[in-house]
């Protein structure tokens, strides 16, 4: 199961496996104090990607799009989520406001996408 949580909320013990996905520390937390198993910042968008976004909700479609192809180049960093979420619960950690379009909600909806993506025949 993959949940989202935003690094401003108070972690909990079901959380399991606490993963922050942006590539920027989030703005006024301290690192002692939010619990983490892991930072991969290569999954987070790019500054560009990030900056053009915007959390504009009108970008939503293309930005799911670009980021999909960028999450496409880091796949030791997908790999490593996916092996985390088979063994139990995993909380993506975000940093944005915005909890519905947001770099987080977009990666769990690639992963989700992609675990259901039929396999191409061998031939």
């Amino acid at each position: 199961m993959i949940r989202l949580k935003r690094a401003y909320e108070a972690a909990a013990s079901e959380d399991g496996v606490r993963i922050l996905v942006d590539r920027l520390w989030p703005r006024g937390v301290q690192r002692s104090t939010l619990r983490l198993d892991a930072w991969l910042k290569d999954l987070g968008p790019s500054d560009a990607l990030r900056r053009w976004f915007g959390h504009d909700s009108r970008k939503w479609t293309v930005f799911r799009r670009r980021y999909a192809k960028e999450l496409g180049a880091v796949p030791d960093a997908i790999s490593q989520l996916r092996a985390a979420a088979r063994r139990g619960t995993v909380t993506l950690v975000y940093g944005a406001r915005d909890r519905e379009y947001n770099n987080a909600a977009a990666l769990r909806e690639y992963l989700t996408r992609r675990r259901r993506a039929p396999r191409a025949a061998k031939r």
